[in-house]
């Protein structure tokens, strides 16, 4: 068997960590044979729930779990970790405000980034899925101005996974059957989920998606608002926001960031805009990429229209505000 890959789970004690700690351990993320150290860091009044989480982590008796690290410190967790998942923010209630989400977590994102900058690998790679996640992501990765910023990305996987659903739904397809649906822009509802250059498996034939839709109304409309507004519904049906598919597809994340995307697919990333599309540098936003050796590539020269421009742009605009909005609470 391999080294150890060194893990870091936070916000621990939590919703989305109970189904995506199992499945690190399992091996769904980094190989079915590749041992793992976990750290978990959660906040003190976690503490009980924690170790609670560490008990039934042991009672899995998973093969490749070498260790468990419990932590409230944050330097503790990130000591010398190969891969970091930071799921612990403030929860989005219903009927909370995006700005209000985003002053609650900026300063914890903020401290986390500048100890990954003290203790952590600087080959790490960090998904920030906690919301809003673009933009913390971006304040994380520039309090630690060691590690190269393409290390950093957030999680809009959930979304593509969503918008995949429906497509596959609607053409009474598998979820399998439907491949490179873009999501561009922020984990928010301005997001733009894009099947213009998306492919479907039908009665064993490859065809574009609105080929195969056959009604470009509804994937201009009803399409779109189901998968930008997903996130609420769960809320309103639960209570509680999307815990077990956000695990999942920060599991599917990962994974494909660790061992790359097959062929001419490519899967939904935020990463740093480089310009990319004439998307403002400086941003975290949602691009489609191939994955090789551990390293994203933005998906060049996909035709753009001027429906997909519009609605590119107004997402990009509501990352710049939240960009200068989480500056200042920076700077307070």
């Amino acid at each position: 068997m391999s080294e150890a890959v060194k893990v870091c789970v936070t916000g621990a004690a939590g919703q989305i960590a109970y189904s995506l700690l199992y499945s690190i351990a399992k091996g769904d993320v980094f190989g079915s044979d590749q041992p793992i150290i976990l750290t978990l860091l959660d906040i003190a009044p976690m503490e009980g729930v924690l170790n609670g989480v560490v008990m039934e982590l042991m009672d899995c008796a998973m093969p490749l779990l070498k260790e468990v690290i419990p932590t409230c410190d944050e330097k503790v967790a990130f000591k010398d970790i190969d891969a970091a998942f930071l799921v612990g923010a403030m929860p989005r209630r219903e009927g909370m405000e995006r700005k209000d989400l985003l002053a609650a977590n900026i300063k914890i994102f903020k401290s986390q980034g500048a100890a990954l900058d003290t203790v952590a690998k600087k080959t790490v790679k960090v998904v920030v899925v906690g919301n809003p996640a673009n933009t913390n992501a971006l304040i994380c990765s520039k309090y630690a101005p060691s590690i190269p910023k393409e290390n950093f990305s957030c999680l809009t996987r959930l979304d593509q996974n969503r918008a995949q659903a429906q497509i596959a739904a609607r053409l009474g397809i598998p979820n399998s059957a439907v491949s490179n649906v873009i999501i561009w822009g922020n984990h928010s509802s301005t997001q733009f989920p894009d099947v213009r250059h998306a492919k479907a498996i039908v009665n064993g034939k490859t065809v574009p998606v609105p080929e195969a839709v056959k009604d470009d109304n509804y994937l201009k409309n009803e399409f779109l608002t189901t998968v930008q507004k997903r996130g609420g519904e769960v809320i309103k049906a639960r209570k509680l926001s999307s815990a077990m598919s956000a695990a999942k597809a920060t599991a599917d994340h990962m994974r494909d960031w660790w061992f790359g995307t097959q062929g001419d697919n490519w899967v939904s990333m935020g990463v740093f805009s480089t310009g990319a599309y004439g998307i403002p540098e400086g941003i975290m936003y949602s691009y489609p990429v191939r994955i090789a050796n551990k390293q994203w590539k933005i998906v060049e020269g996909l035709e753009i229209n001027d429906f997909a421009r519009e609605k590119m742009d107004l997402t990009a605009k509501e990352l710049c505000e939240e960009r200068a909005m989480a500056e200042e609470i920076c700077n307070q």
